[in-house]
């Protein structure tokens, strides 16, 4: 192991990682994995949990667990023992809709990953972290710069957002932050045509002070970083290109 391992603060630091078997969450357990952590990985999904595990250490574990249903988060949990940080950012893909297309019953359908089940990791999970751990959860730009047809995911982030600043309070002192994120490439995106989505990240990126469109590993970096950061808590960490200022 090289000596930027051994001097990483998440050097032997046990990181779970909810919804960590593909974009972003995928990226972010890479990364804590070439910092020196023993990363944990869950999804709803066996098959993407096996995938996931061919890119990472060999000292990776992986569970599959359905993490729209609270039982199973509560079980998980309880078998999973101590642990150091946990992330969260497991979500469906993206699905743009307009009020008066909008069909209650599906909208309540679309909090349950992206919200419920953040709120059950944080309720089940939040008693196994270890001293000077903490909870990062996925938010993003579309809470403070909603585009038309953004309501249900401007509203999932200002309710994750909200979320991170009261548990900061009322778990510190585990420290709880979120990370808001731009336009990142990930396949979360793989509801819109190929060709469709490629013309979307390109027609952004180029109006962005950074003239492209995130990557995973771009938000990866942001949430090892709050991982690190013990002086931070209850903030959301804007990664996004420069999307609010333009």
């Amino acid at each position: 192991m090289n000596t930027q391992n051994q001097n990483s603060k998440l050097q032997d630091k046990r990181i779970i990682l909810m919804g960590g078997t593909s974009g972003i969450g995928l990226a972010t357990a890479k990364a804590a994995a070439e910092e020196g952590a023993q990363v944990i990985v869950v999804s709803s999904s066996q098959q993407r949990v096996d995938s996931a595990l061919v890119e990472l250490p060999e000292s990776t574990a992986g569970y599959a667990v359905d993490l729209s249903k609270e039982q199973n988060i509560k079980a998980f949990f309880d078998g999973i023992g101590s642990f150091d940080h946990l992330v969260y950012t497991a979500a469906e893909n993206i699905s743009l809709i307009y009020v008066n297309d909008l069909e209650l019953g599906k909208a309540h359908d679309y909090f349950n990953l992206r919200y419920w089940g953040a709120l059950a990791s944080i309720k089940y999970g939040a008693p196994h972290i270890n001293q000077g751990g903490s909870i990062s959860l996925m938010s993003g730009i579309a809470n403070p710069r909603p585009g038309s047809g953004w309501l249900l995911g401007a509203s999932i982030c200002g309710a994750i957002e909200g979320l991170t600043r009261a548990m900061a309070v009322e778990l510190a002192p585990v420290r709880v932050n979120a990370v808001s994120a731009g336009v990142v490439k990930t396949n979360l995106w793989n509801s819109i045509p190929e060709a469709d989505r490629e013309a979307y990240y390109k027609t952004v990126g180029e109006a962005l002070l950074v003239k492209r469109v995130g990557e995973a590993e771009d938000i990866a970096q942001a949430f090892t970083y709050l991982m690190k950061q013990q002086f931070t808590t209850g903030q959301i960490l804007i990664t996004d290109g420069g999307t609010v200022l333009v």
